[in-house]
């Protein structure tokens, strides 16, 4: 039985809303929060888009994506109908300034409709370039002026450096309050992300070892086992470094790293993060070469298909210098964190698809112990998986069964896909209910955004500067260059590889 109240009456304008990302991950989010009865009672569904197309066509070709991508599959049970009567389309250009009265023209008729004023929502789910022409022409519309009940979604990347952050930032800042602003990232609403904070802040068990006392390093990795597939033109302009560092991954640093939260409120939880990004011990361009690893993948085989390498995708310059892949090594200066490394590590057609975060805790005394038992000696280690699999892990000593003191590192998991099944939501069913209901603590503010990039600039900027000799310099289905080894290495420490997901 649901307890918690629904969000209020809301209308739901979705840029992009012919486009793939509406397609594959938006609009099964909201029928799913639709089927589990999280939608508000009230509310209106409205894509925006270039494309021809009347609703009946529209409803066609999401239901189609649906069927496709929705975390359930083929048990539709005929509610589409239902929801599908909540759903419109308008045929409008985003930079046509004067077809902007189609939207308040169906937020007032909603209004009288419903005999309530609602939560009006602008997602703008386009690329990058479209967006402040989009948001400028919004800020221009009385509805936008409402501070509590208007609110825009804007999908990363936030700017392609920290002066066009800057730029963005302050052009919406100038339209909107930064509480009607959601700088949306899809990792943060993964479950196994946000449980994050329930295993560390709920449980007595971890704070206590949640430090430099007890942990020796800890590894982020989001490694991707497909290539480009199609995006050649968005990566030639962006690379690994960019795409995933800046936002995922310094994000999930942030939940691990941050200081316990006085409450769960929005802004207290994003203050506590970005704490920690201001700690990051910054960068000098001198020390790039010795703290951050990049890669490119060359042609070979992945899985029994031969695949081509970076520079022949198409859409990408035969000459590029674009890194596929990114390994850097941050430190946190303050009291928590002093001299504890975090490793952190992305990249393309790579080994396998695996994010996961290991807690690599400093070994145990073991004089007491017999040799037999040194040998198969293991430290302690806590590993959240965040995908394919959601679960986590911890690795403790025990005695092997026999007559010998003989000690195997053995497992104690959480399967996270086990207990929910199918009932656990995506992430985006997560965030767009957070939105509907005005709450901000899984999506950046301003500030955050300003000290993501402030951490990678200097990377950044040295690799922008100094052409890579050795490109390409990985082969697909590897784990990426050796320098990304030796980058562990050089502290006596080696990356740490999940074993693959059995289907």
């Amino acid at each position: 039985m649901q307890t918690t109240k629904r969000p209020p009456a809301s209308v739901v304008f979705i840029f992009g809303g012919s486009g793939d990302l509406n397609y594959r991950k938006l609009t099964p989010a909201l029928y799913n929060l639709f089927l589990d009865n999280w939608m508000p009672e009230k509310f209106a569904i409205a894509g925006i888009g270039r494309s021809a197309y009347s609703n009946e066509k529209y409803h066609e070709h999401l239901l189609d994506g649906v069927t496709k991508f929705s975390r359930r599959k083929g048990k539709l049970n005929g509610h589409w109908t239902e929801f599908s009567e909540h759903v419109s389309y308008l045929q409008m250009d985003g930079d046509d300034a004067a077809a902007y009265h189609l939207i308040t023209d169906l937020v007032k008729q909603k209004e009288e409709e419903w005999g309530t004023h609602p939560n009006v929502i602008f997602y703008l789910a386009v690329a990058p370039q479209l967006v402040p022409s989009i948001a400028q022409k919004l800020g221009a519309l009385k509805i936008c002026s409402e501070k509590s009940t208007t609110r825009i979604v804007v999908e990363k990347p936030f700017g392609h450096d920290l002066e066009s952050a800057h730029e963005l930032n302050k052009l919406l800042s100038s339209m909107f309050a930064e509480e009607q602003i959601f700088r949306i990232d899809h990792y943060l609403g993964k479950e196994t992300v946000q449980n994050i904070l329930a295993l560390r802040f709920a449980n007595a068990l971890f704070e206590p070892l949640w430090n430099r006392n007890y942990i020796d390093h800890i590894q982020i990795t989001a490694a991707e086992s497909v290539g480009l597939e199609g995006r050649g033109g968005y990566f030639e302009n962006a690379g690994a470094l960019r795409d995933m560092v800046q936002n995922h991954i310094l994000q999930i640093l942030c939940m691990i790293a941050m200081e316990p939260p006085v409450s769960f409120d929005a802004n207290e939880i994003r203050n506590k993060k970005v704490d920690v990004l201001n700690a990051i011990r910054r960068i000098t361009k001198d020390q790039v070469h010795d703290v951050a690893v990049r890669g490119q993948y060359s042609g070979g085989w992945k899985k029994g298909e031969k695949v081509v390498g970076y520079r022949q995708e198409e859409g990408v310059n035969p000459q590029s210098n674009i890194d596929t892949f990114a390994a850097a090594k941050f430190y946190i200066d303050n009291w928590r964190w002093q001299g504890v490394p975090f490793y952190v590590r992305t990249g393309k057609f790579l080994n396998q698809k695996a994010t996961h975060i290991t807690l690599q805790f400093k070994p145990a005394p073991h004089y007491a112990f017999p040799s037999e038992a040194a040998e198969t000696w293991r430290s302690n280690r806590l590993t959240i998986s965040i995908q394919p699999n959601m679960d986590i892990s911890i690795r403790f000593q025990a005695k092997r069964p026999g007559q010998t003191m003989t000690l195997d590192p053995v497992d104690m998991t959480f399967d996270y896909d086990a207990v929910a099944g199918d009932h656990a939501p995506e992430a985006y069913e997560t965030l767009l209910l957070d939105v509907m209901e005005g709450d901000a603590t899984l999506f950046m503010r301003n500030d955050q955004v300003d000290a993501a990039w402030k951490v990678i600039m200097p990377i950044l900027e040295t690799w922008e500067s100094r052409t890579p000799q050795d490109f390409p310099n990985y082969a697909p289905d590897s784990w990426g260059p050796e320098g990304a080894d030796a980058l562990l290495a050089r502290d006596g420490h080696t990356w740490i590889n999940l074993p693959p997901v059995v289907s």
